[in-house]
C-alpha cells in the first residue's frame, strides 16, 4: 500500500521544477499528511504519512544543496553560508535517523507471570553519594517491600559518601561529615534489614560502586535504583519473567517518572498539565529502540542479567556515562535488551537551572564520549539497525551546535548584510516554509500527545547556552570528563534569578536589538524587503525562544522540603479514641492529605493521631504512622486533612506502602497530561511565554543586584540519626 507512494515520492525528489509546482507539490504532501494526521490513522497510514513527509524533507535538501550557497569566491559570506548549511544538513540526517528508529514502535507485551518456586535469586542495588538518610529510608524501605519471596531478595546500599578514602580525607570537616554519615546509614540499614557496603576508594565513579556491590553478592539478577528512585510493589513481577523467555536477555528497562517538576516545568507553571520531558524519550523512543534489540541501559529502574555482566567485567567506566556504555559493550556481544512502557519508580529530578544543567552536560558530554572512543558505526558484531539506533542516541547531544548557529545565522544579514541563504522570498516560502510546516507536522504526528509544539527548542536553547562549549571540550579531549552527582532535593526560599543567567539576558537584548534593527533596516532600504521580512521573521521566533528561557532563570520559590506525588487508596485514621476511613489524596516524605469518609470527632488543632495503612486489594494492614493533624479545611462540603508524619526510621516501611504501594494514581496522572497541543496553541503559548516572562526577569534582575543571592538549599528532614532506634542486624554488615 505504500510501496506506489515511495516510487512516485522517489521519481518527485531530483526533478527540477518550477517554483510554482514545487509549492503545488508540496503542499499536497502537506495537505494528504495532514489528514492522515487529523483522523489519527495508523498501521500502514503511517508509512504512507512517512513518505509524503520524507519527500518534502528531500525536496528541500536537494535544492538546498544545488540552489542556495553562495559563491565560493566571496569567502565572507560563503564560510558561514557552509556552516548553516552543515548545520541543517545534520538536522536532517539526524531526522531520517530518528523516523528509522520511531516509524514502527514496539508494544511489548506483558511479562509472564513465574511461580514464586521458579523465580531467581535478586540483588537490589542503590547506589548513594550525598543523599540525605530521609530520601534513602524511602528508596530501601521501598525496595524491601517489593512484592517477590524474601529469600530470594536482598537489598545493598553501596554508599559512596561512607569510603575509606573520605572519612580519612585532609579536609577534616569533610572526613568529620563521612564518618557521621557512615555511621548513620549503617544504623538505618540494620533497622530496615538492607546490607550496608562502602569501598575503599571513590575510583570509577558510578560503575565503580556497582562492581564493589557486584563483587559482594551473587544474585543471579541484579536492579538498579538510583538514590531517590522508590519502587512500586509490582516492579519485579512486571519485569523479571522476561528473563524466562530469553536466555540471552541481559536488560528489562522501564521508564523514570519524577514526583517534581525540573525548573522549565516550575518556572513557567506547567508542571501539572504539560507532558514531561522525558516522556518523548521514554514513551516513544525507547519502545522505538526496542523494535530493533537497541534499547539501553538508563542508570536506574532497570533489571540485568549478572552473567552478561561479568562476561564483560562488570559496569563500564570509561566514560561518565557507564549505563548507556554497558548496553553497547553488552548489545556487541550479542546479548538482548527489553523495554516495558510502564512507570513503575518515582524518583526527584534537579530543582535548579544549576543541577539541571550540570546534569544534562554530563549526559552530553558522556554520550558524545562514547561517540568519539566507542563509535557504535565501527563496532562489530552490531546490526545495522543497531549502529543506526546507537548513533541516534549519540548524535542527538551535539545539537548545541546547530542550535546555536540557528539563533545567530540572521543576525549575520541583519547587521552584516551577509547573503549566506542566497534565494528569493517566493523559493523561501516553496522550499523552506513548506520543509518547515512538514517537519512541524512530523513531530505532532510522531510525538504529540508527548511533547508540545516549541517545547524541544526552548529545552535545547536553554541547555545550548552552557553545552555548546561542553561538546568543543569533548571533542578536544575525550578523556577528560569526569562524573559530578547531580543535586537533587534543593529548595529556593524566594523567587530569585538563577546565578547562570547573565548569558540569557544578553542573548536576548542582541536579539531585540536585531529586531528593532531590521525594522529600521526594512523602512530605509527597500530593495532588501522581501529577504529581510523573512529573517526578520526567523529572528523574531529566536526572539520569543529567548523571552521564554528568561522565564526559565526566573527561578520560583519552592519552600516545600518533600515533593508530594498523587494517590488514591483507602486507611483508616485513628483519632480521639475513634477509627475514621480516610482516603488518601497525595503523599510525601513528610505527610499526607486526606479526605475522611465518616464524620469526625471534635478536633481541638494540632491534635495527635495514627494512621493505619492498609492494602489496597485485600485491606490487610501493612503498618502504622503516627501523625499530627496539621490543617482542616472545608470546602463544598468536602472536609481535607493535613497530616504531618511523626515517624522514625522503623515507620519508613509504612511510608513506603503509603507512597509506593499502589502508583496507579500516579499513571493516570501522567496519562492526563498527555494532551496533544496543536500548533496554533503551541504557537500562542509560545508568544505568551516569549512576551511575558521577560518583564517578571528585568524586574529581578533590577530589584535583586543588591541583594545578596540566595543559595539553593539542600533539602533534610530533621536527621535520623537520633531517631533510629537499634535493630537485629539482619543482612547488614
Amino acid at each position: 500500500m505504500w510501496s506506489l507512494p515511495a516510487i512516485a515520492a522517489l521519481l518527485l525528489i531530483f526533478q527540477p521544477l518550477s517554483v510554482e509546482t514545487q509549492l503545488a507539490v508540496a503542499l499536497t504532501a502537506i495537505v494528504l499528511s495532514g489528514l492522515i494526521y487529523v483522523f489519527r490513522l495508523q498501521g500502514a497510514w503511517r508509512h504512507c504519512f512517512l513518505v509524503f513527509a520524507v519527500a518534502v524533507v528531500l525536496r528541500y535538501a536537494y535544492w538546498r544543496t544545488t540552489a542556495t550557497l553562495p559563491s565560493s569566491s566571496d569567502l565572507v559570506s560563503f564560510v558561514p553560508a557552509i556552516i548553516l548549511y552543515a548545520a541543517e544538513m545534520y538536522c536532517i540526517a539526524f531526522l531520517f535517523i530518528s523516523l528509522f528508529v520511531a516509524a514502527d514502535p514496539l508494544e511489548r507485551k506483558r511479562a509472564p507471570q513465574t511461580a514464586d518456586e521458579d523465580l531467581p535469586n535478586v540483588d537490589v542495588f542503590v547506589p548513594s553519594y550525598n543523599e540525605s538518610a530521609d530520601i534513602l529510608s524511602l528508596t530501601l524501605s521501598a525496595a524491601k517491600a517489593l512484592d517477590y519471596p524474601a529469600e530470594r531478595l536482598k537489598v545493598f546500599l553501596l554508599d559512596d559518601g561512607g569510603t575509606d578514602q573520605k572519612r580519612n580525607s585532609r579536609d577534616l570537616r569533610a572526613a568529620a561529615e563521612a564518618q557521621r554519615r557512615h555511621v548513620e546509614l549503617q544504623e538505618l540499614c540494620r533497622t530496615l534489614g538492607v546490607t550496608y557496603l562502602t569501598r575503599a576508594k571513590n575510583e570509577h565513579a558510578k560503575a565503580g560502586n556497582l562492581n564493589n556491590g557486584l563483587a559482594h553478592s551473587t544474585g543471579e539478577l541484579v536492579v538498579v535504583f538510583d538514590a531517590d528512585h522508590a519502587p512500586a510493589k509490582e516492579f519485579l513481577r512486571e519485569t523479571v519473567g522476561h528473563f524466562g523467555e530469553d536466555d540471552k536477555l541481559f536488560l528489562v528497562q522501564t521508564p523514570h517518572f519524577f514526583s517534581n517538576p525540573d525548573p522549565l516545568e516550575r518556572n513557567l507553571g506547567t508542571f501539572d498539565r504539560m507532558p514531561s520531558e522525558n516522556e518523548m524519550f521514554y514513551n516513544s523512543i525507547q519502545k522505538g529502540l526496542d523494535k530493533w534489540n537497541a534499547t539501553f541501559f538508563c542508570g536506574s529502574a532497570a533489571v540485568l542479567r549478572r552473567r552478561a555482566l561479568e562476561q564483560v567485567g562488570g559496569f563500564a567506566g570509561v566514560t561518565i556515562t557507564e549505563d548507556c556504555e554497558t548496553a553497547l559493550e553488552l548489545h556487541s556481544r550479542g546479548w538482548t535488551s527489553r523495554y516495558v512502557e510502564r512507570p513503575m519508580v518515582t524518583g526527584l529530578q534537579p530543582e535548579t537551572l544549576s543541577s539541571f544543567i550540570g546534569q544534562r552536560s554530563r549526559w552530553c558530554r558522556g554520550m558524545i564520549q562514547i561517540f568519539l572512543l566507542k563509535n557504535p558505526l565501527l563496532r562489530r558484531n552490531l546490526s545495522l539497525s543497531q549502529k543506526t539506533c546507537y548513533l541516534s542516541s549519540c548524535m542527538c547531544w551535539f545539537f548545541p551546535l546547530p542550535r546555536m548557529v540557528f539563533l545567530l545565522s540572521p543576525l549575520l544579514f541583519i547587521f552584516f548584510d551577509l547573503k549566506i541563504f542566497d534565494v528569493s522570498a517566493q523559493e523561501f516560502f516553496a522550499y523552506t516554509v513548506t520543509y518547515l510546516a512538514i517537519n512541524s507536522l512530523i513531530r505532532n504526528y510522531l510525538y504529540g500527545s508527548v511533547r508540545w509544539p516549541f517545547v524541544s527548542e526552548l529545552y535545547e536553547y536553554v541547555q545550548s547556552v552552557y553545552l555548546f562549549r561542553a561538546v568543543f571540550s569533548v571533542i578536544v579531549n575525550p578523556r577528560r570528563p569526569t562524573f559530578n552527582v547531580t543535586a537533587k532535593g534543593e529548595t529556593l526560599q524566594e523567587d530569585r534569578l538563577s546565578p547562570l543567567a547573565v548569558p540569557y539576558f544578553v542573548i536576548f537584548a542582541v536579539l531585540l536589538g536585531a529586531m528593532v534593527y531590521s525594522v529600521y533596516r526594512y523602512e530605509t532600504e527597500p530593495q532588501v524587503g522581501g529577504i529581510l521580512l523573512v529573517v526578520a521573521a526567523w529572528n523574531a521566533l529566536n526572539v520569543l525562544i529567548a523571552g521564554a528561557a528568561l522565564g526559565v532563570v526566573t527561578e520560583r520559590r519552592e519552600r516545600r522540603q518533600t515533593p508530594r506525588i498523587s494517590a488514591a487508596r483507602n486507611a483508616v485514621l485513628s483519632v480521639a479514641g475513634a477509627l475514621i476511613p480516610v482516603e488518601v489524596k497525595d503523599t510525601s516524605l513528610g505527610g499526607a492529605k486526606v479526605v475522611p469518609l465518616a464524620a469526625l470527632p471534635a478536633l481541638a488543632g494540632q491534635d495527635r493521631a495514627e494512621i493505619i495503612v492498609v492494602d489496597g486489594e485485600s485491606g490487610a494492614e501493612r503498618g502504622r504512622l503516627p501523625v499530627t493533624i496539621r490543617q482542616v479545611t472545608s470546602w463544598s462540603d468536602t472536609v481535607t486533612l493535613g497530616l504531618r508524619y511523626e515517624a522514625t526510621s522503623g515507620d519508613y516501611a509504612a511510608i513506603a506502602e503509603l507512597m509506593t504501594g499502589d502508583l496507579s494514581a500516579v499513571r493516570e496522572e501522567r496519562e492526563a497530561r498527555r494532551r496533544p497541543r496543536g500548533m496554533l496553541r503551541g504557537s500562542l503559548t509560545l508568544l505568551a511565554w516569549g512576551l511575558g516572562r521577560p518583564w517578571s526577569a528585568f524586574y529581578h534582575l533590577v530589584a535583586d543586584r543588591n541583594e545578596t543571592p540566595a543559595k539553593p538549599e539542600a533539602t533534610a528532614l530533621p536527621s535520623l540519626a537520633s531517631k533510629i532506634t537499634p535493630a537485629t542486624p539482619a543482612d547488614a554488615s
